[in-house]
């Protein structure tokens, strides 16, 4: 496929829904926490059932996902400190930058991706990916991003236990270890079905929205080597995590490498207004406001060359 079939079968559905949740935001003002308490709470964790108790993946291939995604965050924990450092920044607004560079944004705009790009393997994965990231974010991200501020961080990591999507990974792959998965023509997974379908666009609307809100005041140089961390090293550290841990399935490593490629989370925001307070001439949230609207800009050309390089079968 040509770089512009790709973009337009595979980015442009995601650039254009989600910009009609940028519109409504700039337009009428539009508050996504409804719709995010919709998201989180049942359309997700209905994606998450549906697609794993159908998916095709073997354990040894979640396994496999589980080993890749950790091994990827802590290799680019210890290079964007790294840099970080380098160039001059000290807490807390070393530890915005780190996030910005190292979580990638595999929900609201992974998922519809990978779906787009790669079909049913690409969302069972996706939704696998997303669970994990959310694992990351409430313990490790939350770790990162309360250094410095005075706060108790270990203290606030038992907020993973309260992510729905945790428990729906559990629940799914308990069905699927016990043999006691329904039927895929019966009421509970057709409802299932109906569910994860409504969440694709409801999370590209709500990247949309959150969009719209983003203040982009922020220092250049650092938005600027954060967004190429996250964009242009971050595939480059997927794809040698995926090879190091080995991969039975191509189709998934390649939807992996994507996931990890995709621009920075937008729910590093959240974590670094919760537990990061900075002083100074930058704080912590414009920095990470203003990374993840560049990084999430310009991904629509790091992105269509990544699936082009993928589908391609150039790399992987």
């Amino acid at each position: 496929m040509s770089l512009l079939s790709i973009f337009a079968t595979a980015i442009l559905p995601v650039v254009a829904v989600a910009a009609a949740g940028f519109a409504l935001g700039r337009l009428q003002g539009t508050d996504p926490d409804a719709l995010n308490t919709i998201t989180v709470y049942v359309l997700a964790p209905a994606l998450v059932v549906h697609s794993l108790t159908t998916s095709s993946l073997a354990g040894d291939t979640i396994l496999s996902v589980v080993l890749a995604v950790v091994l990827f965050t802590a290799a680019m924990v210890l290079i964007a400190e790294g840099v970080g450092r380098l160039t001059g920044h000290s807490e807390p607004l070393l530890g915005a930058f780190v996030l910005v560079s190292i979580f990638p944004n595999t929900g609201n705009y992974g998922i519809p991706l990978a779906d787009f790009a790669f079909g049913a393997t690409g969302r069972s994965t996706a939704v696998l990916v997303t669970a994990l990231q959310g694992v990351l974010l409430y313990t490790v991200g939350i770790y990162i991003a309360a250094r410095g501020s005075g706060g108790s961080p270990l203290a606030d990591m038992r907020r993973v236990f309260g992510v729905p999507l945790i428990y729906a990974v559990v629940v799914a792959l308990a069905l699927r270890w016990v043999g006691a998965v329904p039927p895929t023509e019966s009421t509970v997974m057709q409802t299932l079905e109906l569910l994860g379908n409504a969440s694709i666009p409801v999370m590209l609307l709500i990247l949309g929205i959150q969009l719209s809100n983003v203040d982009g005041n922020s220092d250049f140089q650092s938005v600027g080597i954060a967004s190429a961390l996250k964009l242009l090293l971050a595939p480059v550290f997927a794809f040698a995590a995926v090879l190091a841990v080995g991969f039975q399935n191509q189709t998934v490593a390649r939807v992996v490498v994507l996931l990890l490629a995709t621009p920075t989370g937008v729910t590093t925001i959240i974590l670094v207004g919760a537990f990061s307070h900075g002083t100074g001439d930058q704080s912590p949230s414009e920095l990470v406001s203003a990374t993840v609207f560049l990084t999430t800009i310009a991904s629509a050309v790091t992105v269509t060359l990544l699936v082009w390089l993928l589908q391609s079968g150039l790399v992987l």
